[in-house]
């Protein structure tokens, strides 16, 4: 563990032995910057790690910098840079609906593909301030949405950093212009194509989910409530009837409510009797889903649920399947409480 590891850790766990500044500085500035590599990335470990080396570099570079009052702007130079580094040479993330078309609940599973093939769910707590304008906390949320993270990634690295940073972050043109070394004209001109791409696969950066509020609150406990006792019919009347569902690392997604409930029954019947837990994915509502598959009936860990609701139904159900990743990233136990 590095000097800085020990600093950071200190800072989290607000230890006595905290440092003081530059070091807390640096610190202060990894929640906006996890949320920043994250979209960047469209992976919850890729950003961890590409933070971890931006605040790394910064540390090594603090005796060579000047201008404190940028120190932000500097971060974000750093880790535009790692993020474009990671991305290079490589195949965008993507969901399961970028693969094809979707697929009868019938359909066979298939093959699974690997991690690095998909857009991976990160807790709200590492992209989230934690106090905050309420109407930034707003647009923090629904910037870090699958569904907007996964198109995205159809923008070559240096446009969605362009996107972001001006769409996202409100920075001015001359500032994008200089953390990236170009001029206003081609920054307004890559975010120009940006937009329009985003436009074209039917995604508005803009878009903003209604709050969380008391109808949506009992929305949530009845979807548990029903989930948990297998209810279809009590299920039928929360989603809604355009709905999709996507299970990565499967390539097979679903649409509509018919089809949902059909593989509920059919190849998805062993979730009968599962458990779900409370927790909170790329500024939306999560479950832990616990299935009654292990030894003697015991509940073992089986996916990840992030829901999207709009108007009152539910419209999206994503399940990742990597709990052996994702339980312990979201801090949820290794069975459910009794």
């Amino acid at each position: 563990m590095t000097s800085l590891d020990t600093r950071a850790g200190a800072v989290r766990s607000g230890s006595p032995d905290a440092p003081a500044e530059p070091e807390l500085q640096l610190e202060a500035h990894r929640v906006e910057l996890t949320a920043y590599c994250y979209r960047m990335l469209a992976s919850a470990a890729e950003a961890e790690d590409a933070v971890q080396e931006t605040i790394v570099r910064a540390w090594r570079g603090l005796d060579k910098f000047e201008g404190r009052a940028a120190l932000r702007s500097w971060l974000y130079r750093i880790a535009t840079n790692v993020s474009l580094d990671m991305l290079r040479g490589r195949e965008r993330r993507a969901r399961p609906m970028d693969m094809g078309p979707a697929q009868p609940f019938d359909s066979p599973l298939g093959g699974t593909l690997p991690e690095v093939t998909w857009v991976t769910p990160v807790p709200d707590g590492r992209v989230l301030p934690a106090v905050s304008d309420p109407a930034d906390v707003a647009v923090s949320r629904d910037s870090v949405r699958l569904a907007l993270v996964a198109a995205l990634q159809h923008l070559p690295p240096r446009q969605r950093a362009v996107l972001i940073l001006r769409e996202v972050l409100a920075w001015r043109a001359s500032e994008v212009a200089e953390l990236l070394d170009t001029t206003e004209a081609s920054v307004n001109s890559s975010l120009q194509r940006a937009r329009a791409t985003l436009a074209a696969g039917d995604v508005d950066i803009a878009d903003r989910a209604a709050p969380m509020d008391d109808e949506q609150r009992a929305l949530l406990a009845r979807y548990v409530d029903a989930f948990q006792r297998y209810d279809m019919s009590a299920l039928t009347s929360l989603l809604h009837e355009d709905a999709t569902q996507s299970m990565p690392p499967y390539e097979l997604w679903l649409r509509g409510r018919d089809d949902i409930l059909g593989f509920w029954t059919g190849t998805g019947a062993a979730c009968r009797n599962s458990r779900l837990v409370p927790t909170s994915a790329n500024g939306r509502p999560a479950f832990g889903q616990y299935k009654p598959s292990g030894p003697g009936g015991s509940y073992e860990p089986w996916a990840l649920q992030v829901l999207e609701v709009s108007d009152g139904r539910i419209v999206e159900f994503a399940f990742f399947l990597d709990t052996e990743t994702l339980f312990p990233l979201f801090g949820l136990p290794a069975t459910p409480p009794s």
